[in-house]
């Protein structure tokens, strides 16, 4: 094979086994040569011919002194030669000639031989000093390496089983070293998924390609560790001659990292879910429950979110310095959901009043603006944390341990606190929390404080709104007239939906139905101007047409006002009715014994348009006859087509009918269910029958 055979025991075969050179000892290339009593080379390797240059042909039958050290050393050389011939033992460095007359200092070991006649030799082991040393430094620095690496380190034979385990890997898997040696891993590891690790050992064994960072999640021998997340790469072991050894493992602890990347996810996860869930709509009480909602559990085990009584009294002031705080609890929040806990009791119920001493935590939070963080919960911080002293034995009975309050800040004010615990969750509270929470504060205070306007703006225009509106209106001459108002829900705003009955000169009316475009103050506000003007337009006897284009130009003086209307005028002496309409809803008539049917009108352009001509069409009314005037609100949907909305409409006004106020009531009931986007405004005349 053009090589030289060399064995190593194989316990697999009955014979030795080749093993190509390649090893340590070729590495270091010890030469051997065997000395008689006279000092002559009686035996001489290969590898002395290596080291000192001088062949077996011409080194056997040499004195070893005279050919091998020079003259300076001969004497030295010789003493020791007869310490080691008379049973003695010599090892060190010394300076040998090579051939070429240069001086190496060399690696001895020297030694006494005896053969089976009595006879006596010296047997001498050579190396380089320098590729000596070179191996020995690799040595120590792979050892001291591997025994102080943080890194878990193994070495695994062929067949997979642990040979060396260094301390640190000790300490990752909870045993010792011995308890290692010999055994796989499956023997070592409570591991589910043992034979997936061979197989992967298996592969870089057989290809040589290393297996580097495997993240790795699972439990130690010591069930006291819990879960550990590793990094763990494996390495194919190779000796100088590429021969396959065993398999190294690599084992980096990242529990930590594994920790704090698994918690800022978690983080990140609870910010997304707030910036969706919560401000989903502008009411106050629904916002404040989302914020607390969010954080439970994720954050904590209870938690309120309280707001000072004074900004919903529109007092921008938050207390300052030593002063006690007036709180309208406005949500609780609970892990423990529906189940009234001690814990929970100890809140203050949603919807009513309660004062903080100064000296408590949640007082000091809004005052100075900043959060309040109690890691551990003593006996004695109770009373600081609880309304009172019954809240404070319930907070105890619970197992309060942990305890954080923040400020609600939003545009520079502080409108309260968000008040959060820890019962169940062993883990104290820290400043990543106090961050985290904050931040969700923050984001919450925000839409916690445009509820807040919203509330305030929504009742200013209600109250305006119902202001403006008729008072308990007159049944004028010849009708019966009945209407309702109704607001949007609190997921809408106020609009600026608007009826009324006007009495006019000789005996007529006016009805009246309109509806501003947009929504709040200003929408209230517009619609005020456009029915005060209605009003005084109506007062005038003007053709309804006419009073139309008056609104219009009226309400082309508005800022961007755009309003739809119609305008009817009744005259009961001849029973006729002058209907003009600005972009309105077509009102229902109904007559006696008839299906209900919308009146067909000319559409014509919403009012602050401006130059498009309104038309007067006449309708014959008759004793019993009625008029249903509404605004789109008891109407339109967002999912429904406005035509099959009116059909159904239509459908309930077909039919007997008791009275007027009832129809009201029906009308609001089946339209307005699941539907109070919009206000809704609603009026309805039924013609009376002449005098005998």
């Amino acid at each position: 094979m053009g090589t030289t055979d060399a064995y190593r025991p194989d316990p697999g075969r009955s014979r030795p086994a080749p093993y190509e050179p390649g090893s340590l000892l070729d590495l270091l290339s010890v030469a051997a040569a065997v000395l008689d009593q006279e000092g002559r080379i009686v035996l001489w390797s290969p590898q002395a011919e290596e080291l000192f240059g001088w062949s077996s042909a011409e080194a056997l039958g040499q004195y070893a002194a005279k050919l091998l050290v020079d003259e300076d050393h001969r004497g030295d050389v010789l003493e020791l030669f007869a310490k080691v011939m008379s049973g003695g033992y010599w090892a060190g460095v010394f300076p040998a000639l090579h051939k070429d007359g240069t001086t190496r200092l060399l690696e001895f070991r020297n030694m006494r031989l005896e053969d089976k006649d009595g006879g006596v030799f010296a047997l001498g082991m050579a190396t380089d000093r320098e590729t000596l040393r070179e191996v020995e430094r690799d040595l120590a620095l792979s050892l001291r390496l591997v025994a102080q690496s943080p890194i878990g380190l193994a070495v695994m034979d062929t067949e997979l089983r642990y040979v060396m385990v260094n301390p640190a890997l000790e300490r990752m898997h909870g045993l010792s070293a011995r308890d290692h040696i010999g055994k796989r891993v499956h023997d070592v590891l409570p591991v589910k998924n043992a034979a997936e690790i061979e197989s992967a050992m298996r592969q870089v064994l057989a290809s040589g390609t290393p297996l580097v960072d495997q993240f790795v999640v699972g439990r130690t021998a010591d069930p006291a560790v819990g879960e550990r997340a590793r990094l763990v790469s494996y390495y194919r072991l190779e000796d100088p001659a590429g021969r396959e050894m065993g398999l190294a493992t690599s084992v980096v602890d990242v529990t930590d990292r594994h920790r704090a990347a698994t918690e800022a996810r978690r983080r990140l996860a609870l910010i997304a879910d707030a910036s969706v869930l919560i401000g989903t709509t502008l009411d106050l009480d629904q916002t404040a429950r989302e914020l607390a909602e969010v954080v439970v559990p994720d954050l904590a085990d209870v938690a309120a979110v309280d707001v000072l009584d004074t900004m919903l009294g529109g007092n921008s002031a938050a207390p300052t310095g030593q002063r006690a705080a007036v709180f309208r609890a406005l949500a609780v929040a609970s892990v423990a959901s529906g189940e009234a806990t001690d814990a929970v009791r100890a809140a203050d119920p949603p919807g009513e009043i309660a004062r903080y001493d100064a000296d408590r935590l949640v007082s000091r939070c809004v005052s100075t603006g900043r959060p309040v963080l109690l890691s551990h919960v003593r006996p004695g911080d109770l009373p600081r944390i609880a309304r009172d002293e019954d809240a404070a034995r319930l907070l105890g009975r619970a197992g309060l341990h942990s305890y954080m309050a923040v400020p609600l800040i939003a545009r520079g004010e502080v409108l309260g606190a968000l008040d959060l615990k820890r019962t169940r969750n062993p883990e104290p509270f820290d400043e990543d929390d106090v961050v985290l929470a904050g931040e969700l504060a923050a984001r919450a205070a925000v839409c916690i404080d445009n509820a807040r306007w919203y509330q305030r703006e929504r009742a200013t225009a209600l109250t305006l709104q119902r202001d403006l509106l008729p008072q308990l209106p007159q049944n004028p001459a010849g009708l019966e007239v009945a209407y309702r108002y109704q607001p949007a829900g609190t997921a809408g705003q106020v609009g600026g939906d608007w009826f009324d009955v006007i009495p006019q000169d000789g005996e007529q009316s006016a009805l009246v139905v309109g509806d501003v475009m947009g929504s709040g103050i200003n929408a209230a506000a517009a619609m005020g101007q456009l029915r005060t003007a209605g009003r005084t337009l109506s007062a005038l006897g003007l053709d309804p047409a006419e009073v139309l284009r008056h609104l219009d130009l009226t309400a082309s003086g508005l800022d961007q006002t755009i309003a739809t209307c119609l305008y009817a005028v009744y005259d009961p002496r001849s029973g006729q009715c002058r209907v003009a309409n600005a972009g309105h809803l077509p009102p229902v008539l109904m007559r006696p014994g008839r299906r209900p049917t919308l009146l067909d009108l000319p559409t014509g352009a919403p009012l602050g348009v401006g130059g498009v001509p309104f038309e007067s069409i006449v309708v014959d009314l008759d004793p019993g006859d009625q008029l249903v005037l509404y605004t789109d609100g008891l109407v339109e949907t967002r999912d429904e087509a406005i035509d099959a909305r009116l059909e159904v409409l239509v459908g309930l006004l077909d039919g007997p009918m008791p009275d007027l106020e009832s129809t009201c009531d029906l009308l609001l009931r089946e339209l307005r269910e699941d539907n109070d986007q919009d206000d809704v405004a609603l009026l309805i005349a039924r013609v009376l029958p002449g005098p005998e």
